[in-house]
């Protein structure tokens, strides 16, 4: 039978006016939670059995820069311990809602809204009330799936799940991608047991004590870790070259975003076809973003040496096939340019709250030699010189690919699940 909570508060009359204010908060406490397997499947809420089995949550949603690095923790995790339980909390109708569920892992979701930008929106005025609701949705979720560690990887999505899972006293840790901590990060370290930071600069951003901080780098989708030739990954993406014994094929893999970069578009539009056609041993795959393909399929000709797709499911063969990489600098972009080892000319989005890909870029520049084109530099001329410049000079790109491999951290999911099973047998152990 279900339970039912009230509580009503009712403030003194004052002598010359007489008000009386109610506020009722009912909710139900054995309310089913609507959870989906990896192959789509609602189930009822769980009831554990004392079986021993690590139960973790992760909340992330929002980017893939919040989903796939919690993907990526979550897969170490399972190699070390294969019978830990995992479930996803994110929000419906989402980038998450694809992703996780098509890599393995039960879903399930929340209501959750964003901080509006400028901050003195309006609409800011009733988040208060948004983060309340999430924060009573997570601990409903919290509470039927019963873990021991709550793991979030910043944005909107994650804050109400982590903050609930502080108030019930769950072992809480984050993981923050870019240099710079994001608002929610940066609020949920005061809670927090441990922060995973990418870079040692990222350290003095949290109001926390620094041994709280573990500096590891982002970790990097396992798929992006296994070795795929350069000959058969150009073959997917461009059969003919399967026979290729051509040195001097060159592919430029051109990264829109999930939801795609209008001015990178734009600059692409106007430079590919004459570039294709000067150099017929170049090869581009693009990647325009949801949103934009449709206008640019139907402004881009068909060509031999062009590949355009909204979105690029296979991103491993997507980087071994490439010599090049033009991209956005959001931070698991980075991290996959320095784990994969490849030259990058990097325009950074002027639209990220925190200057956060200005700044990623300009580590990236720092550590592996990557090219920076602002948004109010690029153009198709200032784009194409940056690409000759490199794919012209082979020396060049072997040092690029050398210092982008060196500063990587492809061990860093392993790092942070190490971290997060150690912090679990210490919950399990009082």
């Amino acid at each position: 039978m279900a339970a039912v909570s009230c509580i009503s508060l009712s403030p003194k009359p004052t002598t010359t006016r007489h008000v009386k204010l109610k506020f009722i908060c009912c909710f139900s406490l054995d309310r089913p939670i609507n959870q989906i397997t990896s192959n789509g499947v609602h189930l009822p809420k769980t009831v554990h059995s004392a079986d021993g089995n690590l139960r973790i949550v992760f909340a992330a949603g929002g980017t893939g820069c919040q989903i796939y690095p919690a993907i990526a923790i979550a897969d170490d995790i399972k190699t070390l311990k294969p019978d830990a339980r995992i479930l996803f909390i994110g929000t419906e109708s989402s980038m998450e809602s694809a992703a996780v569920p098509s890599a393995g892992y039960d879903f399930t979701t929340i209501t959750a809204t964003p901080l509006r930008r400028p901050h003195l929106s309006l609409e800011n005025l009733i988040l208060p009330f948004h983060v309340i609701k999430s924060v009573v949705n997570s601990w409903k979720k919290l509470r039927d799936f019963d873990p021991q560690i709550v793991v979030g990887t910043g944005g909107y999505v994650s804050f109400g799940v982590c903050l609930a899972a502080a108030m019930k006293g769950l072992k809480l840790v984050i993981q923050e991608q870019n240099s710079v901590p994001g608002i929610a990060n940066w609020v949920l370290s005061v809670l927090a047991d441990l922060v995973f930071v990418a870079y040692n600069s990222s350290v003095d951003c949290f109001p926390i004590n620094k041994k709280k901080c573990v500096v590891c780098g982002n970790p990097v989708r396992l798929s992006l870790r296994k070795y795929v030739s350069k000959g058969v990954a150009m073959a997917h993406f461009f059969p003919r070259l399967a026979k290729s014994l051509d040195s001097e094929v060159k592919v430029i893999l051109v990264l829109g975003g999930s939801l795609g970069a209008k001015t990178v578009n734009i600059a692409m539009f106007n430079l590919y076809h004459q570039m294709l056609f000067e150099h017929k041993n170049w090869f581009i795959i693009w990647e325009t973003g949801v949103e934009s393909f449709d206008e640019m399929e139907s402004l881009v000709r068909s060509h031999s040496q062009l590949l355009l797709a909204p979105f690029l499911h296979s991103m491993d063969l997507a980087y071994a096939a490439a010599d090049l990489v033009v991209s956005r600098a959001g931070a698991m972009t980075c991290s996959e340019l320095l784990a994969t080892g490849k030259p990058a000319i990097l325009i950074p989005s002027p639209n990220v709250e925190e200057g956060h890909q200005f700044k990623n870029a300009s580590l990236m520049a720092d550590l592996a030699g990557s090219r920076i084109i602002t948004e109010d530099e690029l153009d198709s001329t200032t784009l194409g010189l940056a690409i000759e410049d490199i794919l012209a000079n082979g020396s060049l790109m072997a040092v690029m690919s050398e210092r982008a491999v060196k500063a990587s951290k492809p061990d860093a999911g392993a790092v942070i699940a190490q971290h997060i099973l150690s912090l679990a047998d210490l919950s399990n152990a009082k």
